[in-house]
Order: C-alpha cells, then structure tokens, then sequence
C-alpha cells in the first residue's frame, strides 16, 4: 500500500522560539518536530509511509509580529526545502505564510511555488480574528489560484476573546483540550470552510482548492443541515453542500476510527479524502494500520492512500 501523507509537521530547530514563543510543550514532542531526517524516515518506514508533505506547526509565522512576520515566514520556508533538497524522494513541503501582510504573503507563496517547488500553502486558521473570506485576502486567493496549487487549511488557536467566552472556568488543561484538538479546532476550521463557501469566496476564485484535516472538521456530518439552513439565507444562490464538495478534500489524520470514516466516504466520496497522520502529534503506525484494515474496497484504499494526493498536489 503506497502512502502519501499530507499534514505531517516541523519546526525547524533555530526557529522553535518564534513560532512558538510562548507554548511549552514535551521535550520528546520538541525533538519529533525538530528532526527531518534519520528519526523522522525510520517513523515513516515503519508505518509505510512513502511521502511526507511537510509543514510548520501552527501558527507558523501567522501570529508573529508584523514587522517580523514575512521574515519568518522566508526562513521557515527556506529551511522546508532544504529538507526536502536533503530527501527529495520522501519529502515535499507547504509554503507557510505571514498572512498577516496579505501582498506579502501573495509574494511569498509565489517564491515558494515557483522558485523552491512547494506543493501547496498552508494557512492556519484565521490571522488575528480575520477570516479568509475577508476582502482583504482576496489578493492573496487570487495568487493562489493562479499558481494552481491547494491550500491546506489547517487550526490555530483561538482568539483570547473566543477562548474566554467558550473555553474558560475549567481546570486549565481541560479548557485548553477544549480549545484546541478535541473541539475547538475542527468547529472552527468546519466554520471557516462554510464561511469561504456562503459568503462567495468559491465564485471569485472557482479554480480555489482547499484540504481540511480531521476527517472534514466536522463538516460531513453536518454539511447538509448547514446547506438546508444556508439556503434559506441565499435564496437563489448555489448549494453550499454543492460549493463545498466541489471545491474541497478532507484528510483522515486523527480520526483512525471507522464510523467518520464511513460518513465521510457518503458525504464527500472517495475521490475526495486523502491521507495522512499528523506526525507528531498523530500516531503514523495506527493511521496506515487504520487504512489498511478499513472496511472499504482496496480501489478506494489506494485513491485515500497515494492516488488523489498525486492528482491533486502534482506530485
């Protein structure tokens, strides 16, 4: 079984400090996103993973300063390809970017795609409370598109206006849980993506291709309850369900159970998941085990495994 796997995490090591100035976080957690080689290959080799398509821990440089934004975004790139340069059968790359400059950003995913021969961009989230269907993203989706490669929208963390109202008077760790993977992330990654179908993100830029994690952020359990709500909200306006399973793909990473899996393959298709495992904070063995032994046909295996990720980032 060829994999291909497609939200697989770094910090480079000079770079821990900004893009995580503030976070404390276990020192064998450090280390795992710091490698990109012989620790990082052997994962890969035991769980039969053939590719990694690398990117930078949210949030990257989104949340920087921005004086120092573009500047990290730059060096976080640079150091992406090197590690791809290093390894060029088993890694490719997202271009991170320091959204909030939007021109510059535009400048930087061109560099990127065109110079260093990333794969995609990776955006996280929203860029201090502002969403991509903001009027002043849409240059950068403009050069996106052009550049003809997929964005992978990925979580942050919530802003403290958000996280105080949701999130606050429980035990710390419970409300960061809450805050982040085991709520926080996908509902908010699930509004982002129907935000960028209902507010007509998808019709200025039809040629926009977006990837979400998680089996789909909640999105294929709920997709066809926001359409029938939405469109009483656009009436006459194309289906958001329709916009959305045109315009975006859902990867499988923490979520290695079979009942999402089976509601995602009904709501979205096979021709639209893909792999992957969210190295290092998903477990890479359990992810290709949970493939190799899912109850669906060894076609749709091998489009979720390696086969739409080829189509979709060229690779």
């Amino acid at each position: 079984m060829t994999l291909i796997a497609l939200e697989e995490h770094l910090i480079p090591a000079d770079l821990v400090g900004q893009v995580w100035p503030n976070r404390s976080a276990p020192e064998a957690l450090r280390a795992a996103l710091m490698d990109v080689g012989e620790r990082r290959l052997r994962v890969m080799d035991e769980a039969g993973i053939d590719v990694q398509v690398l990117s930078v821990a949210a949030p990257a440089a989104q949340q920087a300063p921005a004086e120092d934004a573009v500047a990290l975004a730059v060096a976080l790139n640079d150091r992406c390809a090197e590690a791809v340069a290093a390894h060029p059968d088993r890694f490719q790359a997202l271009a991170s970017l320091p959204t909030a400059d939007p021109g510059a950003a535009a400048a930087e995913a061109k560099r990127a795609v065109s110079e260093l021969g990333f794969c995609g961009v990776v955006i996280n989230g929203h860029t201090e409370g502002r969403f991509l269907d903001a009027p002043e993203f849409d240059e950068l989706l403009g050069a996106i598109e052009q550049l003809d490669v997929p964005i992978y929208l990925h979580p942050t963390y919530p802003p403290p206006e958000v996280a105080e109202i949701y999130f606050s008077g429980l035990p710390a760790p419970v409300s960061l849980a809450l805050a982040t993977a085991a709520w926080g992330w996908h509902a908010e990654t699930g509004l982002h993506v129907l935000r960028l179908a209902a507010g007509g993100v998808f019709d200025r830029h039809p040629g926009l291709r977006v990837v979400v994690g998680h089996m789909g952020e909640n999105l294929p359990f709920s997709l066809m309850r926001a359409d029938a709500v939405l469109s009483g909200a656009r009436p006459g306006q194309r289906s958001v369900a329709d916009i959305v399973r045109e315009h975006v793909h859902i990867t499988i990473c923490g979520y290695p159970t079979v009942p999402p899996l089976l509601c995602a393959l009904s709501v979205f298709g096979a021709d639209r998941i893909l792999f992957s495992t969210d190295y290092p904070f998903g477990d890479a063995a359990v992810h290709s085990r949970f493939l190799a032994e899912a109850p669906i046909s060894p076609t749709d295996r091998d489009k979720i495994g390696h086969l739409n990720a080829k189509q979709l980032f060229r690779l």
